[in-house]
């Protein structure tokens, strides 16, 4: 079974087909610029010439870095333009697509469902935090397997500071901050998460996830282990076909 994924993120909007049995992108991701500013119109615009890339007609799962109730309305839009806050993405996405089926999830809570199906997380009971390193940092939280949404805990304050503005991966870009420097950064946002959920196991996320050999081993004094995600910067794809196919 086949159904379509779309991951809106900061920077970039990228989706693909799925295939559901195997947990992985069913042909090769197609991606474009999220607009700037990334407003509402902006960014449906940019689903919607993903998804007609494929010339999709199905059900389509798309991610939203935010909080997302009902699968439908838009909370908080920290790192996309304010107007989407008190937005009906499902409605203002699925008439874009053309009436197509839309299933709206938070970013980092799809990311997760799919890490813990067909990844890192396969099997773990426990607590279990995923964390999503980008734009910002997206969090999805699983106690024995069953997600508690919306979490958003890139927005904690650390020393002072919003956490995700410290230690996101385009904070280690914009600050020109060495891996070493960045993962001391990462280490003290741990620790911090971790003095508060006390979790058995995190999975590091999103794009930064394909370098974790350049990071993970200079993170010391966690005691949760740590493990960079299987599906690496695909999670969140998958994790909204997944999501969608849940819906139908």
């Amino acid at each position: 079974m086949q159904i379509f994924g779309v991951d809106i993120g900061g920077s970039g909007i990228k989706g693909a087909p799925v295939d559901l049995e195997r947990g992985d992108l069913a042909q090769e991701r197609f991606k474009v610029l999220t607009p700037q500013p990334a407003t509402p119109d902006g960014v449906a615009d940019g689903v919607k010439q993903v998804v007609e890339h494929y010339g999709w007609t199905g059900p389509v799962g798309i991610t939203f870095p935010g909080v997302v109730t009902d699968g439908a309305t838009i909370r908080t839009a920290a790192n996309v333009d304010s107007a989407w806050v008190d937005t009906d993405a499902r409605a203002l996405l699925g008439d874009r697509l053309g009436g197509l089926p839309v299933t709206v999830v938070n970013d980092a809570d799809a990311a997760g469902v799919a890490e813990m199906h067909f990844g890192a997380g396969r099997g773990r009971r426990g607590t279990v935090l995923l964390l999503t390193f980008g734009t910002g940092i997206g969090s999805a939280l699983f106690l024995n397997g069953a997600l508690v949404p919306n979490t958003e805990l890139g927005h904690l304050e650390l020393h002072g500071h919003e956490a995700e503005k410290r230690a996101s991966s385009k904070a280690r870009e914009d600050h020109d901050l060495s891996w070493e420097d960045w993962a001391h950064r990462v280490q003290k946002y741990l620790a911090h998460v971790e003095m508060l959920f006390s979790p058995e196991l995190f999975i590091i996320g999103g794009g930064v996830s394909r370098k974790s050999h350049k990071f993970l081993h200079l993170i010391e004094g966690i005691k949760a282990e740590i493990v960079p995600a299987q599906l690496q910067n695909n999670a969140g794809i998958v994790g909204a076909a997944m999501r969608a196919a849940e819906r139908q």
